[in-house]
């Protein structure tokens, strides 16, 4: 009987404090309900005019830009790259304005790489490096192609240690059987040129044991043996 009478008790008790939390729970919105009230409807503002700067300005931007970058895509791809940065045809944005104009969309973003290759190609080594900075790649491929092509801009600007930083990117961002075997290869050139032969080594080491079937391994042997001898 003691243990049920303690039983009846402590649930006597927790419906006590049940009820003194619920009070001053009211008490608190009664003395404070202009600041609560405010703070939630703060928060409903928030969540709505995300919801329309997301669906209502955001969304179409991102369509618009993404029609616009297909021209200078096809200009590219056709290695027109004056083309693709400035004048596509068409009545078409180039690179150069998709980025300025649709700033903060996926086709802006994508631009910025288009925008630093094709610098790149026609010579122009600073904008490239200038543009592949701004790009932010997703995924595992587009690291690669990013860092191998400012490892290409730099080596052509005579800048070689941020040429090897580059490279070494390229070939840690992410591991596909084409491209990194490629950067692994101009990595180890670049480091043999600059007489870092024992990183060269394991440059070539690392094509020859990671990527045994790629087009690299089959040369990699012969500077392996060179750096070896």
């Amino acid at each position: 009987m003691a243990i049920r009478r303690n039983t009846k008790k402590q649930e006597e008790e927790t419906l006590v404090d049940v009820v003194e939390v619920k009070q001053t729970m009211q008490d608190y919105f009664e003395q404070n309900k202009g600041l609560v009230l405010g703070v939630l409807a703060a928060l409903v503002l928030l969540v709505v005019g995300y919801s329309a700067y997301k669906f209502a300005y955001q969304a179409p931007r991102e369509e618009s830009a993404k029609s616009e970058l297909y021209r200078a895509e096809m200009q590219f791809e056709k290695d027109s790259f004056a083309l693709a940065l400035e004048n596509p045809g068409g009545g078409f944005s180039g690179l150069l304005d998709i980025i300025s104009d649709y700033s903060g969309t996926s086709a802006a973003n994508t631009a910025k790489y288009y925008a630093g290759v094709s610098y790149l190609q026609l010579g122009r080594f600073e904008e490239a490096v200038e543009y592949l900075k701004k790009f932010k790649p997703k995924g595992s491929v587009t690291p690669i192609m990013k860092f191998g092509a400012m490892g290409d801009a730099y080596s052509e600007l005579g800048e070689m240690d941020n040429a090897i930083s580059a490279y070494k990117s390229a070939t840690q961002k992410g591991e596909n059987s084409f491209l990194t075997p490629y950067y692994l290869n101009k990595l180890g050139l670049l480091l043999k040129k600059e007489g870092q032969n024992d990183a060269a080594l394991q440059a070539f080491k690392t094509i020859k044991s990671k990527f045994g079937k790629s087009n690299e391994s089959l040369k990699a042997d012969n500077y392996i043996n060179a750096l070896q001898s």
